[in-house]
């Protein structure tokens, strides 16, 4: 019999949507966002690098099926029975085109074989009532993803996200209304914020209807504002180990309503590129040292 789970994983989460294993295969659609191109603000926020998780593959110049069949040969020579999910990742994907030319793109998505569902990554500023429901109306499962990062408005305005978490706490619950699944992102250790910080943010996901969360640690990239500012003494984070970063995320799985599924806790920037924190582990080993703590 296998161990319990401290907590429910994403794996359980898309078990009970999809009949057999699916695999994220990223797509770059070349949006931009708001806080870049003006709209919002310039500059975009503060900690921001897309290149630290764009696959080789996702490039806008090839169509949205050509990134799709790239990513299936990639897993499919290890994985040949996988079923995929269309991750439309990059900058803000509800962004910049009308509702037709966004619905265009993800059907392009579907109907390439053995692609299951979506998941749209997306500002919670950036999604209207008619696109919700036009998505509702797609015949796989749809996964929107909001970039909340953090539920403190000072924070957000201190990293220029130009959006407040009073817009998060709208966008989901009209996504869940509409009869989508709803995720959202958050990340920990945010320029200014403190552990009660963090954990206010926890209390404050309990009350949304959401159906699973994605956490990571504040990774300091190179060439972003963050790392300017950090040179110049602009601003503050706490330089955790990878041992108190865990015992944080700890305080987290006992804290959050347990039946939100945790996609993840920590993800890994380029090692050329990060400057902070560099704690050489790979994300199963630094799973092993969070279930480690839960057990004790």
């Amino acid at each position: 019999m296998k161990p319990k789970k401290p907590y429910r994983d994403y794996a359980d989460f898309l078990a009970e949507h999809f009949t057999r294993k699916v695999q994220k295969i990223s797509v770059n659609a070349g949006f931009t966002c708001p806080n870049r191109d003006g709209s919002r603000g310039t500059g975009g926020c503060t900690y921001c690098n897309n290149r630290t998780f764009n696959p080789a593959y996702c490039d806008p110049i090839k169509s949205v099926s050509e990134q799709i069949g790239e990513g299936k040969r990639f897993f499919g020579r290890k994985y040949p029975n996988l079923g995929y999910l269309a991750y439309f990742q990059a900058f803000t994907n509800t962004y910049g085109r009308s509702d037709d030319e966004l619905i265009a793109l993800y059907t392009e998505a579907i109907r390439e074989p053995d692609v299951e569902g979506l998941i749209i990554a997306t500002r919670p500023d950036c999604v209207s009532d008619a696109l919700l429901s036009r998505l509702a109306q797609l015949p796989v499962p749809v996964i929107i993803e909001y970039g909340a990062e953090s539920s403190h408005d000072s924070t957000l305005r201190r990293i220029n996200r130009c959006h407040t978490w009073g817009d998060t706490v709208d966008a989901v619950r009209r996504t869940v209304d509409q009869g989508l699944l709803c995720g959202a992102h958050f990340i920990l250790g945010l320029p200014g914020e403190s552990i009660n910080d963090m954990l206010t943010t926890i209390d404050r996901i309990n009350e949304l209807p959401l159906h699973s969360v994605k956490f990571h640690q504040l990774q300091v990239i190179k060439g972003t504002r963050l790392a300017s500012q950090l040179e110049l003494g602009e601003v503050e984070i706490i330089r955790w180990s990878a041992e108190e970063y865990a015992e944080l995320c700890a305080m987290i799985v006992r804290r959050l309503r347990p039946d939100i599924a945790i996609e993840r806790f920590v993800s890994q920037s380029p090692g050329d590129m990060l400057i902070f924190p560099r704690w050489g582990l790979k994300n199963y080993q630094f799973t092993h040292i969070l279930h480690h703590l839960i057990a004790e």
